[in-house]
């Protein structure tokens, strides 16, 4: 089976798709696979982003997906924006770290939790992708406790509100121009006291310190930020003051939903580029998928994807029904932790078996399966750790 073939071959028919989610993923996969796969090389190499990516996934219809028309957004579900991000992960995981950064994080927290106005202003750049958003909320001293420790404050000062902290590990942090920060509008509230903003690029206090050099997800670019007095309008805060840690959980629970999904494209994609070398590769006289500790590999490997496709797109299907201001507590808490944790886990397993039965080729760094395998890592430590996602799930098992 051709290496680019096992993505339409399987996911089509595994969890039932609707003939629309089919056209989705079907139409998201034929366009990674032609504009965004001859790119990896280049962003990998060079950590560089490809700038008319944004503006050309806008065309494709694949930004602002759950935004409303007015907006120019596609009015569809969450779930739609998982397919696509399956979709892109199988063919640059990098591009899909940013999208999912873009349309997630910062596009759909917006149009579920800001005000009108806010929507009006800046909902239609980012849907066309002449903005580019992100998300601010680690910091260098607030990683799995990033409520709690978080320092970055901010003061009601007039008309107009007065930021100052670093957040860090931000990705689309170096180009982009819409960003949705939280900050400690009350310290002595702890985490019942964090608020969140919209803050432009532009605004009068804010730089990026310094662009980050990273071992996989290369291209997808990573920053530290600083508010050094930073000024924003008052009416940029989204929500409530010291209410924005509703803002913060269901955003959470949302994030594990669709990287989740980058997980499972990746997995796919390492899983096709395996099943294809073993049927090419010959040693002893004999193609290496012959050989039953070989054939013992690709049998786990396909359970794995399998069972992350299933399981997560159950969990997207879940999501779709989030009202505003839910998550970060509940069954969905639990399940969509559950989600990332195991597509985590499985895909790093699937990537490493991948290299294995690639052997030499699969060590070299200029290899597609190289670049999967190092990316890795980062789904067990980004949108949570794996040990804070077993301590979300075992801590909803335990309420009373």
């Amino acid at each position: 089976m051709p290496a680019d073939s096992f993505a339409l071959h399987r996911s089509t028919t595994a969890f039932a798709l609707s003939e629309a989610q089919q056209a989705v993923l079907h139409g998201a996969d034929r366009f990674a696979a032609a504009e965004l796969h001859p790119l990896q090389g280049r962003m990998d190499n060079e950590d560089w982003w490809p700038p008319h990516i944004m503006p050309r996934l806008a065309e494709m219809g694949f930004l602002g997906v759950t935004a409303g028309a007015a907006h120019g957004g596609a009015d569809a579900d969450f779930f739609t924006t998982g397919l696509i991000t399956q979709a892109l992960a199988r063919w640059n995981h990098a591009v899909a770290l940013s999208y999912v950064a873009h349309e997630n994080l910062c596009l759909n927290n917006i149009a579920r939790n800001a005000s009108v106005q806010l929507c009006n202003k800046y909902l239609p750049p980012l849907c066309a992708g002449t903005a580019v958003g992100a998300l601010g909320l680690t910091e260098p001293g607030a990683g799995s406790d990033a409520l709690g420790s978080m320092a970055t404050t901010a003061y009601r000062d007039g008309g107009h509100y007065v930021l100052n902290g670093t957040k860090l590990y931000i990705t689309n942090g170096p180009i982009a121009e819409i960003l949705l920060v939280y900050a400690k509008t009350d310290r002595s509230a702890g985490a019942r006291g964090i608020s969140a903003f919209i803050v432009e690029r532009g605004f009068s206090g804010f730089s990026v310190a310094q662009e980050l050099d990273k071992m996989g997800f290369r291209g997808s670019p990573t920053a530290e930020l600083v508010f050094n007095d930073c000024i924003v309008p008052a009416e940029n805060l989204v929500g409530v003051e010291n209410q924005g840690v509703a803002v913060v959980m269901s955003g959470l629970d949302l994030e594990r939903a669709i990287v989740a999904m980058i997980n499972v494209g990746m997995a796919e994609r390492a899983f096709a580029l395996a099943l294809d070398y073993a049927t090419t590769r010959k040693q002893f006289g004999e193609k290496i998928g012959n050989f039953q500790l070989i054939q013992g590999k690709l049998a786990d490997m396909y359970v794995q994807v399998e069972t992350a496709r299933t399981y997560c797109y159950s969990v997207l299907a879940a999501c779709n029904d989030l009202a505003q201001g839910e998550g970060g507590r509940g069954d969905i808490h639990k399940r969509t932790a559950a989600a990332i944790l195991y597509a985590a886990e499985a895909c790093t397993r699937v990537c490493a078996d991948a290299v294995q039965i690639f052997g030499g080729a699969g060590y070299m760094r200029d290899t597609e399966i190289n670049r999967l395998y190092r990316a890795t890592k980062l789904l067990e430590i980004g949108a949570g750790t794996t040990e804070i996602r077993k301590l979300i799930i075992a801590g909803e098992l335990l309420r009373i």
